[in-house]
């Protein structure tokens, strides 16, 4: 293994050198013992085995040819992730759609920031989690937080929450107390205000929303000459809110009148028309991982708009995103609707401009594909009888990118019975995850230190990554991993997958030209020459400028390019008028309310120290340390009056699935409600039992809220997990059900 670099801070605009527990020992994983150094495939024994790139290489593109053969091109499927750089998810999804010509490509975003997506597209006319700088936030006087916990997702970004804290003006809207929560009670600095914390019944937050627009509206405090100005669909929007008078909101939220009346009136005070110095009104997966998540969403801007914040500057609205490039993995071509630059793939304009890129036929790609969830629930061959009356065909290969579906999706022992019944599945990894040692072959990938590229912030800011390290072993990028394959599968030269992430780069940059996340005035070299001198960053849409007379687009260095656009919508929308289009939406509830034999909601989230599946940072022993095994949190008076004793072994059950783990009393979580972290695998997997409902716009699921049982575990029937969770190469496929998948048929002599 190569030396580890040492992580230092970087006084950046969005974290002003500040770092979390996981990027300080960040370093670390890319050192892990068990990291995957050579291809793997799974042998006559069952085992998976090291071979070489052309064995590994040639029997996927010979698998994945004979099923497109006998099935048709939508028998092989893509699914991606939101870590992966610009460069990766944009080659990824031109892959999909030119060499394997299949619709079914989807991406890890679907469970992350979908919601928040569809409603800003259909409210503003285009999705960029906030349409302003991170750094506006500290000028806020009022900051309403919605389904966040960043002190404990993203810490430094705390520290822009400053100001509406010592303004008495953060207002966190969450089940649980949580580290997040009691910033509002504890302004911080000895100061004296204190903000609010609203805990509502979960899956309730909307109608939260809906009794807030309503005190807003029936005290006269909204921005009347703004909503004329910039908004329609406003008199459909108060009509739908006047149903949900403050007391009612209480009687379904449990969340006091008095207090919807008192944040309805300290965000009024804050919004520009009544003096105010600001207000943000902020979402994040709390809210938007619902069967209503885009309407909760929705709400949350119409309660911005009618206070006039959006399109000003130090006011708005914006969505908290989750990945690591969260941003730009579902802007250029992984999401099963999109084509790069966020362009719509049914849309033929769109479909001209990027095969025209591309240089092939728009006729030749395919349409609109399958979300997430449904995409994972149809894969496999259950049953031919749909194909056999002429029903959609079955995924029956699945390539993996970035994602481990095993521990992160819905309802995870389907998913993990739709992965076994698959005749292909390969997995591009770094570690041996979960989804890995289920895989028939697995390619070892590059890691963040070791490779070239962008990213793009939750505020929409293009960055560059660097390579600190040699790769080890025989580890490679997915771009050339992707060219690899195009080539084994009969690309035409023509169709060019370079393997130069510059160069990969500015290829997305002109098929994003035109569109609404335009990069075709940037390059690789543009960001380096911003960054050497200390420039303001780039924020899409960068647009190239034509040079004089040409009619050609540049994008070097030059003091006559596009600045990039750090704040939108000051002037116009995104939409055809130039308006903020306001959706009139009502509160229905969770898709899984409690119920006899499931009395208790279930909420689920992240601890400081684990992050998505845990495939990286349970491989960190200094975090494994701090947070070893996954937990339940339950009221002391609920404990008490079911029989759950704090420390004990306790047992979660829904109608899909049950997990272990130990009790935690807390008085930060409401008595009808348990929290549980989804950081963990196995018995622990708190999706086992959250559901694949999902959001009818979006396609999002319904991680957050889901109803079950509690009971407590007796000793003799408690399931225990093998001691060695994290296990060296030579033990891959010793992990009980995850290893039971046969071995793949080798068409190719070794």
């Amino acid at each position: 293994m190569p030396s580890l670099p040492v992580v230092q801070p970087r006084d950046f605009p969005t974290n002003r050198g500040g770092l979390c527990q996981k990027g300080w020992t960040s370093a670390a994983v890319l050192g892990t013992s068990d990291r995957i150094v050579t291809p793997l495939v799974r042998g006559a024994s069952g085992d998976l085995e090291p071979t070489s790139w052309d064995v590994a290489l040639d029997l996927v593109a010979s698998r994945l040819g004979a099923i497109a053969a006998e099935h048709g091109p939508e028998a092989v499927a893509v699914f991606g992730g939101g870590g992966l750089t610009n460069e990766k998810a944009y080659a990824l999804g031109k892959f999909a759609r030119t060499v394997l010509r299949t619709p079914n490509i989807d991406y890890n975003g679907r469970f992350c920031m979908a919601s928040a997506a569809a409603g800003m597209n259909r409210s503003f006319g285009v999705d960029r989690g906030l349409p302003f700088p991170l750094a506006d936030l500290g000028g806020a006087q009022a900051v309403l937080l919605l389904g966040s916990n960043v002190a404990e997702t993203m810490p430094p970004a705390v520290q822009h929450l400053a100001g509406a804290r010592a303004a008495g003006g953060l207002v966190v809207v969450d089940p649980r107390r949580s580290a997040t929560a009691r910033l509002a009670e504890d302004p911080g600095s000895g100061q004296p205000a204190e903000g609010v914390h609203l805990a509502p019944v979960p899956g309730t937050d909307l109608a939260v929303l809906l009794g807030l627009l309503h005190v807003v509206l029936a005290e006269g405090l909204a921005d009347r000459a703004y909503l004329e100005e910039r908004t329609t669909g406003f008199d459909d929007v108060a009509r739908s809110v006047a149903a949900w008078w403050p007391e009612r909101v209480e009687s379904v939220s449990g969340v006091p009148a008095a207090d919807l009346r008192r944040v309805a009136r300290l965000l009024a005070a804050a919004a520009p028309v009544h003096g105010g110095s600001g207000a943000y009104v902020l979402t994040g997966r709390g809210v938007e991982q619902s069967t209503q998540g885009t309407a909760t969403v929705t709400a949350s801007i119409n309660l911005a708009l009618a206070l006039g914040l959006p399109g000003r500057i130090g006011s708005g609205y914006g969505a908290i995103t989750g990945q690591g490039n969260g941003q730009g993995g579902r802007e250029h071509g992984q999401k099963a609707d999109q084509l790069p630059g966020y362009r719509k793939i049914d849309d033929p304009a769109a479909r001209e401009h990027v095969a025209a890129v591309w240089g092939v036929d728009p006729e030749t790609l395919p349409g609109p594909g399958l979300p997430a969830v449904q995409l994972l629930n149809s894969l496999g061959a259950r049953s031919d009888e749909a194909s056999r009356k002429g029903g959609p065909v079955r995924p029956r290969a699945l390539l993996v990118h970035g994602s481990n579906l095993v521990v992160s999706a819905p309802n995870a022992s389907n998913v993990i019975d739709r992965l076994k019944s698959l005749d292909l599945l390969v997995v591009c990894d770094f570690v041996p995850s979960e989804t890995a040692l289920l895989a028939d072959v697995v390619l070892p990938v590059t890691q963040w230190a070791e490779e070239e590229g962008t990213m793009t912030s939750l505020e929409g800011r293009v960055i560059r990554r660097r390579a600190a390290v040699a790769a080890p072993g025989e580890a490679r990028s997915e771009l050339w991993i992707l060219a690899e394959l195009a080539r084994r599968l009969g690309a035409p030269e023509s169709l060019a997958f370079s393997t130069d992430p510059a160069v990969v780069f500015d290829e997305l940059a002109r098929a994003s030209a035109g569109g609404p996340a335009d990069y075709s005035g940037l390059s690789h070299a543009r960001l380096d020459a911003d960054e050497a001198s200390s420039g303001p960053g780039l924020f899409w849409p960068v647009p190239a400028i034509p040079s004089a007379g040409s009619g050609t687009q540049v994008a070097t260095a030059d003091p006559l390019q596009h600045p990039g656009t750090p704040r939108l919508f000051l002037d116009r929308f995104a939409t055809p008028d130039g308006r903020a289009r306001m959706v009139a939406v009502d509160h229905v509830g969770p898709s899984d309310d409690v119920r006899p034999g499931a009395p208790f909601y279930l909420v689920t989230g992240r601890v400081l120290q684990h992050y998505q599946s845990g495939a990286q940072t349970h491989r960190v022993a200094e975090l494994e340390r701090l947070v070893a095994e996954p937990y339940v949190e339950l009221h002391p008076v609920l404990g008490f009056r079911i029989g759950v004793p704090d420390g004990a072994r306790v047992r979660l059950t829904s109608s899909r699935g049950r997990v272990e783990a130990t009790a935690r009393w807390t008085d930060a979580v409401r008595p009808d409600t348990v929290f549980m972290p989804f950081h963990w695998s196995g018995i622990g997997s708190v999706n086992q039992v959250t559901t694949d409902a999902t959001d009818p716009i979006s396609g999002m699921p319904e991680f957050k809220v889901c109803a079950v049982d509690v009971s407590v575990v007796e000793p003799d029937t408690s399931v225990v997990e093998p001691v060695e969770t994290r296990t060296g190469l030579d033990k891959l496929d010793q992990r009980g059900p995850l290893a039971q998948r046969g071995p793949i048929q080798k068409e190719l002599s070794t």
